[in-house]
This record gives C-alpha cells, sequence and structure tokens, in this order.
C-alpha cells in the first residue's frame, strides 16, 4: 500500500465521497459541502456512498460488508481516490487502502491539502506546512509499511555494513527516524512563525488608536467581495471555498472623514481541523485584537444557521466570541423572493392539484432572508457584488464606533483648535459660548470617543448627559 500514499493530492482525480452518519441523523444534504471541498481540490467527483452506522467500525469506520460495496463501487467507476466526510484514525485508513485498493483521505487531509495549494505568502505556506506536519505526526505509526529496524553494523546485514563503526547496536527504529525528522522541521516552522508573529503583533499594536473592524465568517460567504466594494482592496475573489488565506487590512472611511480598519480573515468551516487553527493562530490575530467583528453570513446557502454555528464555534475557540460582533446577510440579490427548500422538495407536490398550488404559493412566500431576519432580527441585509445595503451597512458600523451617546460641556482655550475639529468630526456640538480667551462647548459625543477626547488638552471635560 506504499504507493497509494506516495502522494495526498487529489488534483483531476475521479473521487468517491464516503460520507457516514449516525442512524438517526438525516443524511440528505450533507455531502453538499464535501463536494464542493473536493472539486475545489480539483477532484472530479464520479459517485458518493453514504452509510447509517450504529456504531463506528475499528478497523474500516463503516464495517467490512460496506468496505465490499465500496471497493465494487471504486472498480465500476474507476476511482482514484476515496474521500471520507468523517475524521478517521491512520489505522482504519491503511486497512480502508488494502481493501478498496484506492487512496483513501478523510476531511482534515481534504481540508490541508486545499489550503496547501491556495498558500502564496510565505506566512501561510509555513501554517499550511506546521498544520499538515502536526496531523501527519500522531499518524506515523500505522501509516507506513517501512518501520522496521535499521540495524547496526553488528548486525551482519546489508543495512549494518552501511553504518560502520559509532552505529553498532540495536539500531534505530524506522518509525523513530520519522519522528525525529518531523519534530525537527515542527520546530524550525514554530521559529520562523514566531518570527513573523512578532512582527505582526508589532502592526497591530501600531494601529491601537484606530478602530479595528474585522470581517469573519464562514468560507466562500463573499468576504472578500465586501472587502473590495468597501475600500478598493482588489483582493483575490472567486467562487470557490477558501480563494484566500492571507489577511489583508484596508482603511475603509465611513462618513464625515471618519477612518477605520478593517480587516479580511482566513473562512471558517465545519469541523475546522484543529492544527489549522492552532498555525493560523497569527492570521486570526486581527480577530482577536479587533474593536468589532463583521460575522459576514451567505444568505444564498439553504445550511447558513449551521454554518453560522461552526463560525460561532471557532471565534470561541480562539477567544472572540464575547466580542461586539455584527451579523450582516450578505447575496440577498440571490435570494429574495426565493423559498428555503430544495427543487426536490417543490415537485413532490402535483401543480395540478388545489392543495399542491395552495401549497407553494405559501412555500414562495417565505424566502430564505425572512427566516434569517426572523431569527437574527438585528442583522443587516446587503448584496456586497451588487452594492445593496452597504449605507445601512455603514450606519450601523457608525453606531457601534461611537458607542452610547453622551452628552459633554467641554472648555477648552481658544488656541486649541483640535478640540473644536474633534467634536465637530466624531460628534454633534449643540452650543458654544466665548468668554475672553476660553470656549465652553456643549456637543454630543459617542462613548467610545471620550478618551480621545481627554488626550487633546481639555480645560475640563463634563458629561451631563448619559
Amino acid at each position: 500500500m506504499e504507493k497509494l500514499r506516495q502522494t495526498l493530492k487529489v488534483r483531476k482525480e475521479r473521487a468517491i465521497l464516503v460520507g457516514a452518519f449516525p442512524a438517526d441523523c438525516s443524511d440528505g444534504d450533507d455531502l453538499v459541502e464535501l463536494t464542493a471541498l473536493a472539486e475545489s481540490a480539483g477532484a472530479a467527483v464520479v459517485g458518493t456512498f453514504k452509510q447509517k452506522i450504529r456504531k463506528i467500525n475499528p478497523g474500516t469506520y463503516i464495517g467490512s460488508g460496506k468496505v465490499g460495496q465500496l471497493a465494487e463501487r471504486a472498480k465500476q467507476l474507476k476511482a482514484d481516490v476515496v474521500i471520507f466526510d468523517n475524521n478517521l484514525s491512520p489505522g482504519q485508513i491503511r486497512e480502508l487502502e488494502k481493501l478498496v485498493q484506492v487512496k483513501v483521505l478523510d476531511r482534515s487531509e481534504l481540508i490541508l491539502d486545499i489550503f496547501a495549494t491556495r498558500a502564496k505568502t510565505r506566512q501561510a505556506k509555513l501554517q499550511v506546512a506546521l498544520a499538515q506536519l502536526e496531523y501527519t505526526y500522531p499518524r506515523l505509526t500505522r501509516m507506513w509499511s517501512h518501520l522496521d529496524s535499521v540495524a547496526g553494523a553488528a548486525g551482519g546485514t546489508a543495512a549494518g555494513t552501511v553504518g560502520g563503526i559509532g552505529t553498532r547496536g540495536t539500531g534505530e527504529q524506522q518509525l523513530e527516524i520519522d519522528r525525529r525528522l518531523v519534530n525537527k522541521r515542527i520546530t524550525e516552522l514554530k521559529h520562523d512563525l514566531a518570527g513573523i508573529d512578532k512582527r505582526r503583533v508589532r502592526e497591530i499594536k501600531g494601529r491601537k488608536d484606530l478602530f479595528k473592524i474585522c470581517l469573519v465568517g464562514y468560507t466562500n460567504a463573499g468576504k472578500s467581495t465586501l472587502l473590495n466594494t468597501l475600500t478598493n482592496a482588489q483582493a483575490f475573489v472567486e467562487d470557490r471555498l477558501f480563494a484566500t488565506l492571507d489577511t489583508r487590512t484596508r482603511r475603509w472611511i465611513l462618513s464625515g472623514g471618519i477612518q477605520v480598519l478593517l480587516s479580511d480573515t482566513v473562512g471558517f468551516i465545519k469541523n475546522l481541523p484543529h492544527q489549522l487553527v492552532a498555525s493560523f493562530k497569527a492570521t486570526l490575530e486581527e480577530a482577536i485584537n479587533a474593536d468589532l467583528l463583521l460575522h459576514i453570513i451567505d444568505a444564498s446557502n439553504r445550511e447558513a444557521l449551521n454554518q453560522i454555528e461552526s463560525v460561532n464555534q471557532v471565534l470561541a475557540e480562539i477567544g472572540c466570541s464575547e466580542k461586539l460582533i455584527l451579523k450582516v446577510l450578505n447575496k440577498i440579490d440571490i435570494v429574495t423572493g426565493q423559498p428555503f427548500f430544495d427543487k426536490s422538495e417543490r415537485t413532490q407536490t402535483h401543480p395540478s392539484s388545489a392543495s399542491g398550488h395552495a401549497q407553494n404559493a405559501r412555500l414562495k412566500q417565505i424566502s430564505t432572508v425572512q427566516i434569517l431576519q426572523t431569527l437574527l432580527p438585528e442583522a443587516i441585509c446587503i448584496s456586497a457584488k451588487m452594492g445593496f445595503g452597504l449605507q445601512e451597512l455603514r450606519k450601523q458600523v457608525l453606531t457601534k464606533y461611537k458607542g452610547s451617546e453622551l452628552l459633554l460641556r467641554v472648555e477648552s482655550s481658544l488656541s486649541n483648535g483640535r478640540i473644536q475639529n474633534f467634536l465637530r468630526a466624531y460628534g454633534t456640538v449643540v452650543k458654544e459660548q466665548f468668554n475672553n480667551s476660553c470656549v465652553l462647548i456643549d456637543a454630543r459625543l459617542g462613548q467610545n470617543q471620550l478618551a480621545g477626547l481627554k488626550k487633546l488638552g481639555a480645560k475640563s471635560i463634563e458629561i451631563i448627559e448619559v
């Protein structure tokens, strides 16, 4: 089986997708995302294989009987690779490959492969390489078949004669050699990434006086498109999963000359491998240090609610669940007026029947956006591609930026024009009184800007009304 493991790429390969689900789980569309992942990796999906299981088989995950059916299906369809929508153990992968006679990948391995093909910058490449090695390390024991001992010179074997003086003894197992090499490489990668992390931390600290907003969301939700529309960032955009892995930060002008920093991040996905979350921690620093998170939701996706839950899980894992979050429903131009159910369900009722017409009429009145708006009443509806709803988005972000409004009385010298300019730019001047060389200003200002005002050297600042 060594030859089957010589490459983990799935580009231009014929793939069969396998989904194993609990016995009480509905598996109707559960391979839709795996199909998109496989196609993103370059595979041609030629078939699917679904199986409900009561208990995971420790040897083959789905049981020997189903493995036999899978092997027959792979032979019929001339498949090159079988991809499981589950995470498999090294022993299960090895046993499956022996029985099915084609390469077997699990979900995590597929996602790591996609990340490897999309990494462009040095940082992204290092992060992916680290994640792949950390995924591989615990799987060395049973993934390979060459884990016999390398004999010393005293062994009198051909291998022993190579060692020479200083290598006598029982020798070192190949497994130990592999682990030592992998450990060494992991240490090197972590050292290189640590240097990049320090530079990124310095960059983020240099932005402490600016309001930082970060785009987060499920992969392919439209984050990069929104970044381009709002800031003309010219980030790479394509309708595929994980189109971009690199963080990009740009200035975004809200209104009245107020500038904030807007950052894009790598997209999340269900069951994102923990190795990727750990290795991309530096990239996700933008979210960790942001003042506001814009959670971009693909309103056109029937699995939007499940995707929201997946994003929330990743945010909790990196310590961002308590941050200020504004939910944004994107792609409303695609779904407005479309029923929230599958096309196959629409044809189950015969259109000629009166009850069928009534049912279809009721379903057509409910769109994806309406359902999401009911469950997420504070979410903003936009279309990043068409530009719909962006004015409302700016308004809501500006409200979050300012915080709760305060009525202040500020006294400053006439020569301190910075205070007057600040209050006019970031707040609303209600009244001004001039007295000799001083000016007394009543103004409404957001609570978040109060710290900035205090730095400008006012003689006194009094909060009149909260």
